[in-house]
């Protein structure tokens, strides 16, 4: 047993000062809300945490910075293991210590494809990475082929989370044509030209899409997997993720479509990065307007990690939830939506003991100090305060 005493602790139910706390096989067993109500037992350890802020540990269920550990230029790709501990290392570094790898099973050749989500999902689980990782598959309606694989792998547990994507644009819709486009480009050393046949052949694919999500919906409620949506921008989307079952509702475009999946009990989660920098990069609904009209839930990297850690803060400055509030966004109700809050998500016993020592709450990142996982410290920094 180990004894951690004189923290400053974010409970469920608040801030607990003075607090100490005992950790078990990489659980929490008991917290004592002031030193001189501790248990009697005698630990094995004891860590003083001199009056530092003990959070809960990050749950990240929607990020895709990890792409670019692995091809940090288009189509030019690293080993994958290396990769993969490189990104662990980022994860940590900004307080994240639950990760689903939000791996697209598209229509794309290369790092989106449906090969390399295969290569992910076989190495992930055997890589010696230190953040607890999930694997979290967002699926593109088009990519109908190998649809068998797919459904084997929610059949097997390797899924823990499922989004519906259609990102496939039609070719009357220009904007999103050019956007999606812009999109591959990123990502793929392609020509023009095979990026127009490439569209074009898809469009097709729809329909035999369409009939394919029943099964995928089907197995995935069959083995309690979460379902999410995505993107959704019009009201007729969102009665159709309703009707699918969705539990989260990833990045709903506009004000209307967010208030209907809140007003309906879904979760709605939305990007840090876009709360940091004050706008959507693809011009949709800003996660500071959705949290100033409450239907913000959950907050997520989506493609830059640092940007979780910091957002809480960001949120109490705005003066629109108190810290308890803006940190559950990060940790208890991502927890909830992905189904694993009776492990993770909260400093309460019996959970895994996943938690962050802070010296300040400054909202910086030289703030965090330690990263600890199951119990086990992960991470140190120690950084000169002026």
């Amino acid at each position: 047993m180990i004894r951690y005493s004189n923290a400053t602790v974010l409970s469920e139910k608040g801030w607990l000062n003075k607090a100490s706390f005992d950790v078990i096989d990489g659980r929490f067993e008991t917290f004592y809300a002031c030193d001189n109500t501790r248990s009697p037992s005698i630990p094995d350890r004891q860590v003083d945490l001199e009056g530092k802020y003990v959070l809960p540990g990050i749950i990240d269920i929607h990020g895709d910075s990890f792409e670019r550990c692995i091809a940090p230029r288009p189509s030019v790709y690293l080993p994958l293991k290396n990769a993969l501990i490189e990104n662990d290392h980022h994860l940590l570094s900004a307080g994240i210590t639950t990760f689903f790898y939000s791996i697209t099973d598209s229509f794309e050749e290369g790092l989106r494809s449906r090969a390399y989500a295969r290569e992910l999902i076989k190495t992930i689980p055997v890589t010696p990475l230190l953040c607890n990782s999930y694997i979290h598959i967002r699926h593109e309606i088009a990519n109908t082929q190998h649809h068998e694989e797919l459904l084997s792998w929610l059949d097997s547990h390797k899924i823990h989370l499922l989004s519906l994507n259609d990102h496939l644009p039609y070719l009357e819709e220009n904007a999103k044509l050019e956007r999606y486009k812009n999109g591959i480009r990123r990502r793929l050393a392609i020509e023009e030209k095979e990026i127009d046949a490439l569209i074009a052949s898809l469009q097709e694919q729809r329909d035999v899409g369409q009939v394919q999500i029943k099964e995928l919906l089907s197995l995935a409620k069959q083995h309690c997997i979460p379902i999410a949506s995505h993107d959704d921008d019009t009201l007729n989307k969102v009665h159709t993720s309703m009707q699918r079952g969705v539990k989260i509702a990833e990045f709903p475009m506009n004000k209307e479509c967010a208030r209907a999946f809140k007003d309906a009990g879904i979760y709605t989660l939305f990007g840090a990065p876009n709360l940091i920098r004050g706008a959507s990069h693809v011009g949709a609904l800003s996660a500071k307007e959705a949290v100033n009209e409450n239907i913000l839930d959950i907050l997520c990297s989506d493609y830059h990690y640092p940007s979780l850690f910091l957002a809480p803060f960001l949120l109490v400055s705005f003066g629109v939830c108190n810290f308890k509030e803006a940190w559950d966004k990060v940790s208890l109700t991502p927890a909830k939506a992905a189904s694993i809050d009776a492990q993770k998500g909260s400093l309460s016993e019996g959970k895994d003991a996943d938690f962050l020592v802070l010296n300040s709450l400054d909202g910086t990142m030289e703030s965090l100090e330690s990263v600890y996982i199951n119990g086990c410290q992960k991470v140190h920094y120690t950084y000169s305060r002026v």
